[in-house]
């Protein structure tokens, strides 16, 4: 059995054992940092994240019984559409403790469509375990978690589920990480099988095999010293697994490189050495141990919890490497999740980077530049809570009584701690000011690719319908609440047709309002093919105040730059932008996005376009709103005289289906102006990957269903807006518009 002791160290033993844990109730709130682990399970769609969360609750104590994702009965899938679905919707948070240890864990969506839920908790992670199904290696959606977790630097674990399945290859999965992902996989476990199939795991670290007691559920289990009497084979393989695995690690550890240098030996290293050289080069991102079980089998669970303890960092490691560093002792925490409980209202998820938060606190929003008066406190349990009094440094809570902040605001107790930070940070050398900036300031959220009208049943459901949808906004930055201010409805603009469909369905069934959607329509872009320079001059008089306004600007195609407004550096024009006051200059930026938000084809907003600002003249007296007005009619003057053409968004499809079937597929796909980018093998399936305009996905999923009788399965992600064809783009406008 692996037991880290209080010297960090690592002692062997061997024994039958019962796995459990102290109560929820009777967790100790200040658990040291070095014990705390924040850790995310990030996965592919059915990979099996919340099977193997709902272990780790069982086995910890946390729960007396076991759920199931087909019963529609897991701790961490509480959502209604979630049990009926057997999918993860949005992200649940769940603390519980293991051998003396806290783990906060949060079980992220696997869906497409709610990839924001996942790129909103891996900032606030110290390390995640991805899950790969044993059957199929890396697919679609673990590419993109697999990237986000790069995005935020975080140290991750790899467990192949699902080794029971016949079809099931541990040395596949190997393969595909490190060619898919140019990292060194460090398998620090074998599977071990016989007649009966899939009955326990071989630990290349100790040598020993570990098998799982199926009648305790797992509960119970044998770690056993490879004999070599009766174990020769598998303990022939084990040395020589064991010798590649120390192989490996030596060319990404120098410590252990040396080590075996003198030792002139890639046998007889200690089992200490090892497991130190793997928690280094996984904390420093070089190497990914890789681990495997069967969750809904009961096999592997716990040795990967022991493997979480092991390899991933604490708190204390991120906030030395991170910018957190700057608030010293003071409080630094970052909302990651808004949930809106009917008996509590909204409960704003945390993680305390420094310094503690206590109930009742007055807290500041860094990004919002607002105070907010916080009231009670919980420890996180999925859809549960427990109220507690204090939440520490390095720990994951919930906060009531939060009324301004959103996912991702930095949260801190005064503006002058906020002042301090940044001076700090300035200073720190290692970090470019871009990371600095958007380290205080709201972050990016990617726009929605399908949009919809909404509509209440009755006049007397607009204001309940309203409230509903800020709530729903507040919670789900990725799903967009607009008003048409032509035809005067509300649009929802979200991710996918799942995504809209969750939230018609959450409307109905928790908000208890029937809605009616109107048809999904694409959100397409407009831009320009050719740059234009232009002046206006405007004149209005209204009553006895004159309005006068004089600007010359002009249009930039194919621009890629954050700043929409440029300005003219030759010296004439440089010197009158510089008489502009900062006031006027506010109302040209809003008429510059004001202009850009509606292009003049079908409304749609442009994209890779710049503005230039070369002349401007202003007169006395002359308001804001007259000059952002000017502006935006210079700008849409010049739109109609540029070309304007559509953007259409394009999607990275990828297709699963049986080989007998993958003609029919191809087929269909060629219907859909697809670009097929490759074809592999996944064992008895082909995996076919596209680029199509989501326009032809409309409805794709039943399509699929019906050419592959029921056996093809796809997933799809934005890639990138691209031009459309003379025709393609005619029948997009008559859609649209109705002619």
């Amino acid at each position: 059995m692996l037991i880290r002791n209080l010297g960090n160290k690592l002692s062997w033993c061997k024994f039958r054992v019962r796995y459990y844990s102290k109560d929820l109730s009777k967790r100790d709130e200040k658990c040291r940092v070095s014990k705390i682990r924040n850790i995310g399970i990030m996965a592919h769609i059915d990979a099996g994240k919340t099977t193997t969360t709902e272990r780790m609750l069982y086995y910890s104590g946390s729960i007396k019984n076991m759920g199931e994702v087909h019963d529609g009965n897991t701790v961490t899938d509480y959502m209604e559409q979630e049990r009926q679905r057997g999918i993860t919707i949005v992200s649940a948070a769940v603390t519980f403790n293991w051998k003396d240890h806290r783990f906060n864990l949060i079980d992220t969506p696997g869906h497409i469509d709610f990839t924001m839920g996942v790129e909103q908790t891996l900032g606030v992670l110290d390390g995640a375990v991805v899950i790969l199904d044993g059957s199929a290696g890396v697919e679609a959606q673990t590419r993109t978690v697999w990237k986000q977790a790069d995005k935020y630097s975080i140290p991750r674990l790899v467990y192949v589920n699902k080794m029971d399945r016949a079809d099931a290859n541990f040395h596949m999965c190997l393969e595909s990480l490190e060619s898919k992902f140019e990292v060194t996989a460090l398998p620090v476990q074998l599977p071990i099988k016989n007649d009966n199939g899939f009955v326990g795991i071989l630990d290349l670290l100790t040598l020993e095999k570990i098998i799982f007691d199926k009648t305790s559920q797992g509960t119970k289990l044998l770690r056993q010293k490879l004999a070599e009497a009766e174990d020769s084979f598998l303990l022939e393989r084990a040395r020589e697994k064991r010798r590649l695995l120390v192989d490996k690690l030596s060319t990404i550890d120098d410590g252990l490189a040396n080590f075996i240098i003198e030792q002139d030996s890639l046998d007889d290293i200690p089992t200490q050495v090892i497991a130190d050289s793997l928690r280094s080069s996984t904390i420093k991102r070089k190497g990914i141990p890789v681990l495997l079980g069967s969750s809904y089998k009961n096999i592997g669970v716990q040795p990967l919890m022991d493997a979480i303890i092991f390899y991933l960092p604490s708190p204390d490691l991120h906030k030395k490497a991170s910018l957190y560093r700057c608030f010293e002792d003071n409080l630094s925490a970052r909302a990651f999740k808004i949930m809106h409980d009917k008996q509590r209202g909204p409960i704003t998820f945390f993680r305390v980077y420094s310094g503690s938060l206590k109930k009742n606190q007055k807290v500041y929003n860094a990004t919002r530049e607002k105070y907010e008066q916080g009231s009670r406190l919980y420890a996180a349990y999925a859809d549960d809570y427990e109220e507690i009094d204090e939440v520490t440094e390095g720990n994951i809570g919930g906060l009531a009584g939060c009324k301004f902040t959103i996912t991702e605001d930095l949260l801190t107790s005064s503006p002058t701690v906020v002042s301090r930070a940044k001076n700090v940070a300035a200073k720190i050398k290692n970090l470019d000011e871009e990371e600095k900036k958007n380290f205080f300031s709201a972050g990016k959220i990617p726009d929605p690719v399908f949009f919809c009208s909404i509509e209440p049943p009755s006049l007397s459901a607009q204001v309940p319908l309203e409230n509903t949808l800020k709530e729903l906004e507040r919670e789900d930055p990725s799903l967009r609440v607009t008003l048409n201010e032509e035809t005067g409805q509300t649009v929802l603009g979200g991710m996918g047709e799942l995504h809209i469909d969750i939230i018609k369905e959450r409307i109905k069934t928790e908000y208890k309002i029937d809605v009616d959607l109107g048809p999904l329509q694409i959100a397409y872009k407009e831009t320009i093919t050719q740059g234009i320079k232009d002046t206006l001059v405007s004149h209005h008089k209204i009553g006895t105040t004159n309005h006068d306004v004089n600007v010359t600007l002009s249009l930039i195609p194919n621009y890629e730059g954050k700043e929409l407004l440029l300005f003219d550096k030759t010296k004439e024009s440089a010197s009158n932008i510089a008489d502009i006051h900062p006031k006027v200059m506010a109302a040209v930026k809003k008429g510059v996005k004001m202009a850009l938000n509606h292009g003049p084809k079908l409304g749609c907003p442009l994209i890779d376009v710049g503005v230039k600002l070369h002349w401007l003249e202003v007169g006395r007296g002359t308001s804001d709103t007259m000059i952002s007005s000017a502006i935006a009619q210079c700008i849409r003057k010049m739109l109609e005289q540029s070309g304007i053409i559509l953007l259409e968004p394009i999607m990275k499809l990828e297709v699963v289906m049986p080989e007998e079937y993958s003609s029919r597929v191809m087929g269909d796909l060629g219907k859909r102006r697809a670009q097929i980018q490759e074809v592999t093998v996944r064992g008895q399936y082909k995996v076919l990957r596209a680029l199509v305009p989501l326009s032809e996905l409309l409805g794709y999923s039943t399509t699929l269903r019906i050419i592959t009788s029921g056996n093809g399965s796809f997933s799809s992600e934005f890639e990138s807006y691209q031009s459309m064809g003379s025709v393609e783009e005619q029948q997009a406008i008559k859609q649209i518009t109705g002619f």
